[in-house]
């Protein structure tokens, strides 16, 4: 193998290689005579075929297939002889290959950069610690409660009125032909009026009325309607008030603790307080792992690998537009948009790089077992469909290693902090909020991308 060195300019590198027409026959033919032993050819027992005649049936098509496998080793030989770490895939163009010739091909590679990683115990931190006080406990008790209300009679004769549940009695018909479609009836169902459960106008049409009362519903069902022959119709639904009922107001008492599950309020309070501490704990774990991010990248300042720095723009740019595509909102980005997100893609891949080195360096890895739970956390988050989640990841590499990276960044981001000069800082509750929304407004010390929204209301 001959390389020839076209160009290295700063982490760009082009190399020719090639590989002589002597070798590449030998290639050639050694795969020949390992596919003709099992090759069947009238007149011949398998491995017997001769090499001339293997040549001329098969010989092109076996060139294909020793050209990859010789590039491939050739471009990975290349690579390892002159001591470079590709930030992609090397960009491969064959100038010569046929029978009887010379295989030359170019390899243009652009390379990770040297980093020097700056002294972790130098950096100084402060953690926020935040404990579950009355008013956290208090407010998520009455969170707890609105989400569990329930209902009961209404008394006196009054008319429904939105928010009310009313218990009724309905059976439907298309209005052009009087006909009763399946699941256009039913008796004792209970709605509640302004939840939008049902096709829309027909809880409208309910508010007002009083138990007892009969209604004809007019509505027109949606023309993206699910049932395909109710979808743009108009249809009639004699509708019963059987029983209106109004929200009650739960008592946060021991009953209410044991329809939850818990022995008494006391035992309620004191699992509601630890979640709240947990959360609060993951939340301050964000707020200082983005004070250790901003510090590595200011003490780590490199020029990036273009190639992986036009990727992770242009991913930045699709995941805006698809939001603001969502949103009704197809305006073109400004170049002061296109300027912050080239400097937030510029950041997230030299912190990606430099934790990575990091963890290169000390043998930081993400075991089976470790990936094992991810991948068993991820189901957990679709009940009733784990098997699939599982099948999903057992036959999908590229997702699996989609767990891996966040969690080898938690493992470093760990060893980080555990070498960096942390100090604690009590706060309460509503102050570690406060500086949650902070993070929120300026986009999280840029790691996150605004929208469009978010952008003109700072600037504002």
């Amino acid at each position: 193998m001959n390389v020839k060195v076209l160009k290295k300019e700063g982490l760009n590198h082009e190399f020719e290689v090639t590989l002589s027409a002597q070798d590449m026959d030998q290639r050639v033919e050694a795969r020949l005579q390992e596919v003709g032993k099992t090759l069947r050819i009238d007149g011949f027992r398998p491995g017997k075929v001769p090499l001339k005649l293997l040549k001329q049936k098969y010989g092109r098509a076996v060139m294909g297939e020793v050209l990859d496998i010789a590039v491939n080793e050739s471009t990975a030989k290349t690579l390892q002889d002159n001591n470079l770490r590709p930030a992609l895939q090397p960009k491969i163009e064959v100038k010569q290959f046929d029978e009887g010739k010379d295989l030359t091909f170019t390899m243009a590679v652009e390379v990770l950069p040297e980093i020097k990683i700056a002294d972790l115990k130098a950096i100084k931190l402060e953690k926020k610690v935040a404990k579950a006080d009355d008013k956290s406990i208090n407010e998520a008790l009455e969170r707890i409660a609105q989400s569990n209300s329930r209902t009961k009679p209404v008394e006196g004769n009054r008319k429904s009125k939105d928010g009310d549940t009313v218990i009724i009695d309905f059976k439907g018909r298309t209005a052009d032909d009087n006909f009763e479609h399946p699941g256009m009836s039913g008796q004792g169902h209970p709605l509640k009026l302004g939840s939008g459960r049902f096709i829309p106008g027909f809880e409208a049409q309910l508010i007002g009325h009083k138990k007892g009362d009969s209604v004809n519903v007019k509505v027109t069902f949606p023309k993206d309607y699910g049932a395909k022959e109710l979808a743009g119709r108009d249809a009639i639904f004699e509708t019963e008030i059987k029983d209106l009922h109004e929200d009650a107001e739960a008592m946060l008492d021991d009953d209410f603790a044991k329809s939850l599950g818990l022995a008494d309020m006391d035992a309620l309070k004191k699992a509601v307080g630890e979640q709240i501490e947990k959360e609060m704990a993951s939340q301050a774990r964000m707020l200082v792992k983005k004070d250790l991010l901003d510090a590595l990248d200011k003490a780590h300042q490199f020029k990036v690998p273009q190639g992986m720095l036009d990727l992770e723009y242009q991913g930045i740019v699709d995941q805006v537009q698809a939001y603001q595509k969502q949103q009704g909102n197809a305006e073109e980005l400004s170049k002061d948009e296109q300027a912050e997100y080239k400097d937030i893609a510029d950041r997230r891949v030299r912190l990606g790089l430099v934790l990575a080195e990091i963890g290169t360096q000390n043998n930081i890895t993400v075991s089976d077992p470790e990936l094992q739970r991810a991948v068993i956390n991820e189901a957990q988050k679709y009940p009733g469909q784990e098997r699939q989640v599982f099948d999903f990841f057992s036959k999908n590499r590229q997702a699996l290693e989609g767990l891996r990276a966040p969690l080898f960044e938690e493992k470093v981001v760990d060893f980080i902090l555990e070498l960096a000069d942390v100090k604690t800082k009590d706060i309460t509750p509503d102050e570690l909020r406060t500086l949650l929304e902070e993070g929120d407004e300026d986009g999280e010390s840029s790691e996150k991308p605004k929208t469009k929204a978010k952008t003109k209301k700072a600037k504002k």
